[in-house]
């Protein structure tokens, strides 16, 4: 059954080394080389096991929604650490969505959005 599986994330890539440097240095996932699928890929996982597949493509086409979401525990400290690490965290205004400085209040969620060096859109969540 599903329910009783993993989940790995999948994204693409123009630029493989600048990718595991992002996931991995950036946001402080760790690189699994031994567990690499194939070359011009990379396996990341985070210390809860979830896992992100970055793999390389000629002309990677970016998620125009959200690609992958980061369940976190406080939201504006992880935003504080990856700002200072070079994260820009998106703004939005749309009817039922906005941002204030960067942070989403949805009821019980907080969200804010970024984008990876290839325009894929991550998401940190907090519910508190």
């Amino acid at each position: 059954m599903l329910s009783n599986s993993k989940l790995c994330t999948v994204l693409s890539t123009t630029d493989i080394e600048k990718a595991k440097k992002f996931y991995s240095e950036t946001l402080g996932l760790k690189l699994m080389p031994d567990r690499e699928v194939e070359e011009g890929g990379a396996l990341l996982e985070t210390e809860k096991g979830d896992q992100l597949y970055v793999y390389e493509r000629s002309s990677a086409p970016k998620a125009e929604n959200t690609a992958a979401c980061f369940e976190v525990d406080d939201l504006e400290a992880e935003m504080t650490d990856l700002r200072a690490k070079g994260v820009t965290f998106e703004e939005y205004d749309f009817p039922g969505l906005k941002t204030e400085n960067g942070i989403a209040t949805l009821g019980k969620l907080k969200s804010a959005w970024f984008k990876d060096p290839d325009g894929n859109i991550l998401c940190l969540n907090h519910v508190g």
